[in-house]
């Protein structure tokens, strides 16, 4: 398995945001996780890019692997961060760089690219999720559906083993929804591992390989296609 997660658990202000989470994930496959609103979908994809800490449980991505408690060294998280690329709700480019700087950025200033080569893959990325044409655009002049999909580009281009998406539809008109979920689609077609959670049906009938629920605190295995 690529991700096996085992255990997790996540407190908040006292109370407990879920517990004993445990779920692999298979190099190339499609997990949805499914739940209502406030359940700690969010939560837990922050908990697994190494954004939110652990109270409990452990995060293996290949051989990279944080047990709890922390804290966790800083190069643990960093490697964790480069193997589970995330795609958050509210897209968070920055608005004062342009689509090709956005993609830009973790390239050149965190992994150490040469501009000229993390130029070469931004451009091949956008390309590939349908926005080269937008490259010198400022994110305000997009479209949700536009800067959706940079920040799809923005995140692979750290080349990640594990792709983590936080509701990728809910900005989205039906339309646009459609054209995203038929990217994404595409994307795991090449091999990409995709680890999504939502409260979108749609989602689930498109990406769904693996669904599981989290409800209540607790993560119940769904339907396998």
């Amino acid at each position: 398995m690529l991700l096996e997660v085992v255990g997790l658990k996540k407190v908040l202000g006292g109370a407990v945001v879920f517990d004993d989470v445990t779920f692999a994930v298979a190099a190339g496959s499609s997990t949805v996780i499914r739940g209502g609103s406030g359940c700690g979908k969010t939560t837990l994809l922050r908990c697994l890019n190494g954004l939110e800490p652990i109270d409990a449980g452990s995060i293996r991505v290949d051989d990279v692997r944080l047990v709890a408690p922390g804290p966790f060294p800083a190069r643990a998280l960093q490697d964790l961060r480069r193997r589970l690329g995330i795609v958050f709700q509210q897209w968070n480019l920055f608005a004062h760089r342009t689509v090709l700087d956005n993609v830009t950025e973790a390239p050149i200033h965190v992994a150490r690219q040469a501009p000229a080569a993390a130029v070469s893959r931004a451009r091949q990325l956008l390309e590939r999720v349908g926005v080269h044409h937008r490259a010198d655009a400022y994110p305000h002049r997009l479209s949700g559906g536009e800067q959706q999909r940079v920040a799809i580009a923005r995140a692979l281009a750290m080349q990640p083993d594990v792709l983590l998406l936080d509701e990728p539809t809910s900005a989205l008109d039906g339309v646009r929804a459609g054209e995203l979920l038929g990217l994404l689609a595409e994307l795991r077609a090449t091999g990409l591992t995709l680890v999504t959670v939502t409260h979108d049906d749609r989602v689930c009938d498109a990406l769904g390989e693996q669904v599981l629920t989290l409800e209540g605190g607790r993560l119940r295995a769904g339907a396998q296609r």
